[in-house]
């Protein structure tokens, strides 16, 4: 205290960051971003391990053996899907009664705020069925659930036989503490959302359901005849083939949300006790970690992860149980050309055990990680080690906005000082100059914050409008006018500044800039505690731009370079790492189509399942952005 109470050694402070502070902010950037890269180095990760210690071992004696009626199931089922055109719901609805099951159907309609182009679809009708098997040995006040999608086509025909063979097994036994859901939705996350909503009796997607939000489209869903205890965990599963090499899990949910580590931990153990060949983003996990190669594949499958996380999409049915506070994984079996196959018994004993694992739990999964990165299935990294490396980007606008202040509050008034980034010390005419209102921040900050909001409400609520008169369908003009928004915010600074009155000096700029750092600050440290990977990447991007543009040295390199920073510039180039990544590149034509469809996607997630990234873009990043451009154009 007494350094900052000493004007004198106040005085020596100030200075020593004012001189600091652009190497400071060097070196914040480069230990940022190689503390991240860092973090699939093996011997910088933790090894995963069993925090529940009901599930502590996975000393379960499996005795599933019906891999062969699983089959002759799947192949009933496609003839019956194929027969009614969509899902065979009075057919499932008669296999599950047989089973002995308690059987309910429950319909949903929905109207999508604009079509589906690439799904081929607005008003989308289905029915969900679902077999409720009573625990024999509680009362029903806990539940788990398996569920499969009913997909188009001959997809997912063998997960719905597989599901079928396993309650039959299930039935047979008379350990179940807990009731057991065995459920076909169709529509994939509509209708998983429809049946979630009716369950718990909550309708957390109708209109106006959420802050900003639009009235999209209307739900209408059937009563749930049939309920069972509070879901405890879900399995979603998706399976194409009569045999698979691997499976493969995504974790991913709705706006970045994770499963608790215990439930993937449970996979990975199953999969190893039963010699199963298990993958994360499709990749198997190296033996070689001291390797350069090994660390390579590591850092691709955590890049993996980071972008699909920060997309904010559920990569499976899973990720709207998430919402709930259910636990939930999605489990893939994938058929590829490696030597190794395995048939449905062994898929069917894995699952077998998982469910026993989770019959014992006595109270909901918490004691594990809920904020983690996975380079791989056997290896995490958790929030404390990660956090650190976007700690250190949000320091560099820190450092920026203090080196603003203390060039503000004019603690040295000597003309003779030179300030950071090489500017001149303050002339005495310049210190002569009153401080500007803060009502010279009004209209930058209400213009740019106005085009936020045109980019949220316009594009849906004037659809309609656009498509009279212009030859283009309900999507296109949809997507058409984000981009036309998106892009008619470059020419801001010039009517900002005709709004703006007595203004025009430097202090104006800095004080606008300290504003606008502070406020990207608090926007990427509150979104990196909901979804980290959607923070960090926005933060590696505009962090060190934001922090070096000004209105005076090379205007138009900042330009360009601001151009290349701003959220759209870094969606379309995420969308390329991703195709590297996954080892299927793509042209600059595909990857156009691809970032069309992206920005499609994210209307469409935000408006039917209540996806958080469009609306904190267009509302909040944007604007910020708007401000640097504001900025920059200064005069």
């Amino acid at each position: 205290m007494g350094l900052l109470s000493d004007p004198y050694r106040r005085r020596a402070l100030s200075r020593l960051l004012l001189r600091l502070n652009t190497p400071l902010c060097i070196i914040s950037f480069l230990v940022g971003l190689g503390w991240f890269l860092g973090l699939a180095f093996h011997p910088f990760t933790l090894r995963i391990y069993m925090s529940e210690n009901a599930m502590g071992s996975t000393m379960v004696e499996e005795h599933f053996v019906h891999g062969e009626r699983a089959l002759s199931y799947a192949r009933e089922f496609a003839g019956h899907k194929k027969k009614a055109g969509g899902m065979p719901v009075a057919w499932l609805e008669k296999t599950m009664w047989n089973l002995g099951l308690e059987v309910y159907k429950q319909s949903f309609s929905r109207t999508l705020p604009f079509p589906d182009e690439m799904r081929e679809r607005y008003m989308v009708k289905g029915t969900n069925v679902y077999g409720i098997l009573r625990a024999p040995r509680a009362a029903s006040t806990e539940s788990l659930v398996l569920s499969v999608p009913c997909s188009e086509g001959q997809q997912n025909n063998q997960a719905v036989g597989l599901m079928l063979a396993l309650a039959s097994h299930f039935r047979g036994q008379i350990y179940w503490a807990k009731d057991i859901i065995f459920l076909v939705n169709e529509h994939d996350l509509i209708g998983m959302e429809a049946w979630l909503e009716a369950y718990h009796d909550v309708n957390v997607t109708a209109p106006w359901g959420h802050p900003f939000s639009p009235p999209p489209a209307e739900v209408h869903s059937s009563g749930m005849l049939g309920r069972a205890g509070a879901i405890q965990a879900a399995i979603s599963l998706e399976l194409s083939s009569d045999v698979i090499t691997s499976f493969d899990v995504a974790v991913e949910g709705l706006n970045g949300q994770l499963p608790n580590l215990d439930l993937v931990n449970l996979f990975y153990s199953f999969c190893q006790k039963n010699g199963l060949l298990c993958t994360i983003q499709g990749k198997l996990q190296r033996s070689d970690w001291d390797s350069l190669p090994a660390f390579v594949h590591s850092l691709q499958t955590m890049l993996l992860m980071v972008l699909k996380q920060g997309s904010g999409r559920p990569q499976g049915d899973h990720g709207l149980f998430l919402r709930y506070h259910i636990e939930a994984i999605t489990l893939r079996g994938i058929n590829s050309f490696r030597q190794y196959k395995f048939d449905m018994g062994m898929v069917g004993t894995t699952l077998e055990g998982m469910f026993r694992k989770l019959n014992n739990l006595l109270e909901r999964l918490h004691q594990s990680y809920f904020f983690y990165l996975l380079p791989s299935l056997s290896r995490f990294v958790s929030i404390g080690l990660y956090m650190p490396a976007f700690g250190f980007l949000i320091l560099i606008l820190v450092l920026k906005a203090l080196d603003l202040w203390m060039k503000l509050s004019r603690y040295d008034v000597d003309p003779d000082d030179r300030l950071c980034d090489g500017d001149q010390g303050p002339s005495p005419v310049a210190l002569e100059e009153p401080k500007p209102s803060l009502l010279t921040l009004v209209p930058p900050l209400l213009i740019c914050h106005a085009t936020g909001l045109a980019l949220y409400f316009v594009p849906i609520l004037g659809q309609q409008v656009a498509t009279q008169h212009f030859p283009v369908s309900e999507s296109e003009a949809v997507v058409l006018t984000v981009i036309a928004i998106y892009v008619a915010g470059l020419a801001l600074p010039h009517n900002t500044h005709r709004v703006l009155t007595g203004s025009g000096s430097d202090r104006g700029w800095m004080t606008l800039k300290l504003v606008s750092l502070l406020y990207l600050a608090m926007q990427l440290g509150c979104i990196a505690l909901i979804n980290f990977s959607l923070g960090f990447l926005l933060a590696v991007t505009m962090v060190p731009v934001a922090a070096l543009v000004q209105p005076t040295g090379p205007k138009y390199l900042y330009a360009v370079l601001l151009v290349l920073v701003t959220p759209a510039a870094t969606l379309l180039f995420c969308i390329f790492l991703y195709q590297e990544l996954i080892e299927y590149p793509i042209s600059l034509l595909e990857g156009w189509q691809r970032f069309l469809q992206a920005i499609a996607e994210g209307l469409l997630d935000h408006h039917l399942y209540g996806s958080i990234v469009f609306p904190f873009i267009a509302i909040f990043v944007y604007p910020c952005w708007l401000l640097l451009w504001n900025v920059l154009f200064w005069k």
